[in-house]
């Protein structure tokens, strides 16, 4: 049972990882993370902004799980990005110290602001360095990513995005697979409105499962990463067990045929944080 995604360098990456977007205490944060590992998590999706890097930090210490068997991702905040390379670099280290950790996994650009092709550099110096094993962006585009690979030594391992049946990404899909980019989702249920879905449940109902599981299995299938947020046991559960069953081709596609170019969040063609 395949349930890892092997990124260009080699590296392997769960296909189902714990997102922690508004969990901002940290002992919610230290207590969900504790839980995740021990359902069978081994994926943890945090960011400055999120204001919970301690707490996941202290789970993942808490924890029986190894560190090394933990895939471990954060985020350069906006403000830090602009403030160029050595500031990047200064709220890396200061991550690290909030998660207790020597490396992350995986560092990223959070959002497509201020000189990417710049600063993309001390992203390289930084896994060159130790303090991460890969990096990636957030938020990019096609044409953001156009403009950012020509220069790159190392390219993004992932492009982190908002991806849903209501935003498929299709073209992006299509655009960072050709050129060995893994996708990773975020708002992957569309806030929830999805998994009130006519559709999806009866979908849900013929497969034997949940409508979040047929979204995420949706996404698994076409290859693209899940970090679904939730603080409840049962919830996660849910969330990771998808490698049991197959959507059928018919199906996926009644599933993509939602897509309305819908977003949940910012447009990265026009944000203003």
């Amino acid at each position: 049972m395949k349930t890892d995604v092997t990124l260009y360098n080699g590296n392997l990456m769960p296909a189902v990882g714990l997102g922690t977007f508004r969990i901002e205490d940290n002992d919610l944060a230290a207590e969900t993370v504790k839980t995740a590992l021990d359902v069978g998590y081994r994926h943890i999706d945090t960011a400055y902004i999120y204001g919970n890097e301690e707490g996941v930090g202290r789970g993942i210490k808490e924890s029986s799980v190894a560190r090394e068997e933990i895939f471990l991702t954060t985020k350069i905040w906006n403000e830090d990005l602009r403030a160029g390379s050595a500031r990047i670099k200064e709220a890396c280290k200061e991550a690290l110290k909030r998660l207790d950790t020597d490396y992350v996994d995986l560092l990223l650009v959070h959002w497509p602001t201020g000189d990417y092709k710049e600063y993309w550099k001390a992203f390289e110096e930084m896994q060159n360095e130790g303090l991460t094993r890969n990096i990636g962006v957030s938020n990019f585009t096609m044409r953001m990513l156009d403009d950012l690979l020509p220069v790159c030594e190392i390219k993004p391992v992932i492009n982190q995005v908002e991806l849903h049946p209501m935003l498929t990404q299709k073209p992006l899909l299509k655009y960072c697979d050709k050129r060995e980019i893994a996708l990773t989702a975020w708002s992957g249920f569309m806030v929830g409105e999805l998994l009130k879905n006519g559709q999806i449940l009866k979908l849900a109902e013929k497969y034997g499962k949940s409508a979040a599981q047929i979204i995420l299995r949706w996404n698994y299938q076409n290859g693209v990463i899940n970090i679904p947020k939730s603080v409840h046991r049962e919830r996660m559960e849910e969330n990771i067990n998808i490698f049991d069953f197959s959507i059928d081709s018919d199906d996926l596609t009644i599933i993509d045929s939602f897509d309305q170019n819908k977003r949940s969040g910012p447009n990265p063609e026009n944000f203003d944080f």
